[in-house]
């Protein structure tokens, strides 16, 4: 369900729809009225409802919760189970933004029946709307198989982190024509399987656009300029609750990390002192 809000530019006046709850159509549609996309991570119930209350078209629950929850070097450790857990606690929280959940590492690379499988879990046991995972010809059969299914899927290519043994770096891809032409390749695939929006990570900017104007199906960059359909960010880097990660892409909207630092210090002096809690604070 939509309203239409009417506002005026310049040149024209347009019509805007504002969605009761934003499904895979709806981001289809965004991408052909040329309206930006907007995606942050969350893995819990609270932030959930923060960003989704913001107004946030789509949540992932990323693997990347491997690094900004559990602390691990890579995505590469986090569990099917832990990802239930994250997207069950975000689903909870949300009343409007679609929710799209990471397949981990290991859940679907090697088997498109095991892909299937963990792909319903996610689906049955947390009641997100859609997965993503990472790759292109090489998980065809994945995809297909979780697709026939009538489960949504995201695509993801470019730097895919889960490869990160493989690349042995996470610089820019795509820069060079052959592998630049793949990814194009894998993209048109996607789209053709049935995928209803695709990620692109670290590729230059021209060619992420260039991808976008070939596809009629959304794609949001991280690190992919300007050109592309929508834009993710991870929720922790964003805030600035992580401050040793600092890519050219990434635009820090808060300091978290000091603002925070400077809370529990606080706290931490007024305990000490006595000052907390005070006359009032107390039964």
């Amino acid at each position: 369900m939509c309203i239409f809000t009417i506002y005026k530019t310049k040149e024209m006046s347009v019509a805007k729809k504002q969605y009761k709850r934003i499904t895979t159509k709806s981001l289809v549609e965004m991408k052909a009225n040329g309206e930006k996309i907007s995606m942050l991570t969350a893995y819990d119930y609270t932030m959930a409802k923060i960003v989704d209350g913001a107004g946030i078209d789509v949540i992932l629950v990323g693997d990347s919760a491997s690094n900004v929850m559990a602390g691990h070097e890579t995505t590469l450790p986090i569990t099917l189970d832990q990802m239930i857990y994250h997207a069950s606690s975000v689903v909870r929280g949300i009343d409007r933004c679609l929710v799209v959940v990471d397949l981990p590492f290991g859940s679907y690379q090697s088997d498109p029946k095991e892909a299937l499988r963990s792909a319903i879990r996610i689906m049955k046991e947390s009641g997100a709307h859609s997965i993503k995972l990472e790759g292109g010809k090489e998980i065809k059969d994945s995809i297909k198989r979780i697709l026939n299914a009538g489960i949504p899927v995201m695509g993801h290519l470019g730097l895919t982190p889960q490869s990160i043994y493989k690349f042995g770096t996470y610089t820019v891809r795509a820069k060079e024509e052959e592998e630049a032409e793949k990814l194009m390749q894998d993209a048109l695939m996607l789209e053709r399987l049935g995928c209803f929006a695709i990620v692109l990570e670290k590729v230059p900017a021209k060619l992420a656009q260039k991808v976008a104007e070939a596809l009629t199906i959304p794609v949001i960059g991280i690190g992919a300029g300007g050109g592309v359909d929508g834009q993710v960010l991870v929720m922790h880097d964003m805030l600035g609750m992580t401050h040793e990660f600092n890519p050219r892409f990434l635009r820090r909207y808060l300091d978290l990390h000091t603002e925070m630092t400077n809370a529990f210090e606080q706290f931490i002096a007024d305990v000490k002192s006595k000052d907390f809690p005070n006359e009032n604070e107390q039964y």
